[in-house]
């Protein structure tokens, strides 16, 4: 339900009106971005990989734009997703390097021994 602006004659106040919004719209167009899903899905299956991906993705955009406040949402989340995985493939890479080193060292260590 969203409010919408009344008319008023001069000298009344403002008062907003409740409108329901039209569902019917909304089901269509989810029904409308399932169906192109659907068939994408099927083309895929099917060896048909062009068109596949074109009804997918006009599936995927008809269902984003059903969803705009889901859209908005996790646009708004996105940089911090984006930092945190970062800072977890920057982890991985040091960590990655300290295995290589003692890797190293420990070569080193047990070659030296062997030529004893």
């Amino acid at each position: 339900m969203r409010v919408v602006p009344g008319a008023y004659q001069e000298g009344e106040s403002s008062i907003g009106v409740y409108v329901q919004e039209d569902e019917t719209s909304r089901h269509w167009a989810r029904v409308a971005a399932g169906g192109a899903l659907l068939a994408g899905g099927v083309l895929l299956l099917t060896g048909q990989r062009r068109a596949g991906l074109l009804a997918a993705a006009g599936g995927t955009a008809l269902a984003l734009l059903d969803q705009q406040e889901a859209l908005r949402a996790w646009w708004k989340v996105l940089p911090y997703y984006v930092s945190e995985a970062e800072r977890i493939v920057n982890k991985a890479q040091q960590t990655v390097e300290q295995i290589t080193s003692q890797g190293e060292r420990l070569r080193r260590v047990l070659s030296g021994r062997q030529a004893m």
